[in-house]
């Protein structure tokens, strides 16, 4: 075969892993979006909201780290979760130039509702895709979060 533009593109979808995982992570969101939706959240919402109810550490900064997120845009995100009334931004009392993030009441209660919604999408989900081989590819990645890609 004559390598052309064509054919090393071609090879490129076929093969690349960061073109296969992102479509597989679009179509995954779509579907848990889908699921969430009578939840009033999409799933970009329900996984921050998921980080914040678990969080040991609740500074932005914590969070921004456990997600693997830039502050800056981890911030603007959580500013329309405040402005919605799901969680609360506030200075931490021994260092005010950090803030801390916690759910809400109204936050809470949504992030419950989601959450049985999210275990029934969850089952379905796991019917395609074993759980097991989504914890091995995390795992598998997580070498590369050390690698300054960002």
């Amino acid at each position: 075969m004559t390598k052309t533009l064509v054919t090393d593109a071609r090879d490129a979808v076929d093969r690349c892993a960061g073109i296969k995982i992102r479509l597989a992570a679009r179509r995954i969101t779509r579907f848990l979006d889908m699921k969430l939706q009578d939840a009033g959240l999409t799933h970009a919402q329900f996984g921050l909201l998921t980080h914040i109810a678990a969080a040991r550490d609740d500074t932005i900064g914590a969070l921004a780290e456990r997600m693997d997120l830039d502050q800056s845009t981890l911030s603007r995100t959580l500013r329309g979760l405040e402005r919605a009334g799901l969680v609360e931004i506030a200075a931490v009392e021994k260092d005010q130039r950090k803030r801390a993030v916690w759910l809400t009441e109204q936050g809470a209660r949504r992030l419950e509702t989601a959450i049985s919604a999210w275990r029934i999408a969850h089952a379905a989900l796991s019917d395609a895709i074993h759980p097991a081989e989504v914890r091995d590819l995390a795992t598998a990645t997580e070498a590369l979060a050390d690698t300054g890609g960002r």
